[in-house]
């Protein structure tokens, strides 16, 4: 089963994934992680995210999809999550083109529903936590980044929901409930 996880920011997403890693042997497909560890292998595409890098540019859909295509081709026989791509109308178009490519297809897009203001409190509240704990705090989990960011979100990623809605692929859960009841509506969607 090959899914993406849609929601903005601190909803959740990684902890989900983690989840379905270790519950259902599903693969994470960061784009971050991919990058960085495409920059580490010294592959040939692996060289040309580097160089992309290092001149301080953005990494272009064409390497990013480049990268999801040497995951699937190393193990095609898992499921796959992915988290932080698509962001875009295009970059959906891409990944559907490249499924289809690879005899792989999109079974569901699940977004995780949040209340921004909930969700503010929440990663303040994570922030101060960690720092009473002498635990690193990510720079931008502060309420001024966050808003910047849940902002960037909805502008870029709200036109992929009408369109995977439109696919009869999209639906959504609560994820504003603890990390359990989270799973479970999740497992849930993914088993209908």
């Amino acid at each position: 089963m090959n899914i993406i996880l849609l929601g903005p920011p601190g909803a959740g997403k990684g902890t989900q994934s983690g989840i379905l890693v270790e519950e259902r042997g599903m693969v994470q497909l960061s784009t971050g992680d991919m990058l960085r560890e495409a920059k580490a292998s010294g592959s040939e595409l692996g060289n040309k995210v580097a160089e992309v890098m290092a001149r301080g540019d953005l990494v272009t859909d064409e390497i990013v999809i480049g990268l999801i295509r040497e995951k699937f081709e190393a193990d095609p026989s898992r499921g796959y999550i992915f988290d932080g791509f698509p962001r875009t109308l295009k970059q959906a178009d891409a990944l559907g083109d490249l499924l289809e490519e690879m005899g792989q297809k999109l079974d569901k897009v699940i977004e995780l529903r949040v209340d921004d203001e909930a969700l503010v409190s929440r990663i303040v509240n994570r922030a101060e936590q960690a720092k009473a704990a002498g635990q690193p705090v990510r720079a931008d989990d502060n309420e001024e980044s966050l808003r910047t960011r849940l902002m960037a979100y909805y502008k870029m990623t709200s036109p992929l929901v009408g369109y995977y809605y439109a696919k009869g692929l999209y639906s959504r859960i609560d994820g504003m409930g603890q990390i359990d009841e989270v799973k479970t509506a999740l497992a849930a969607r993914l088993d209908e």
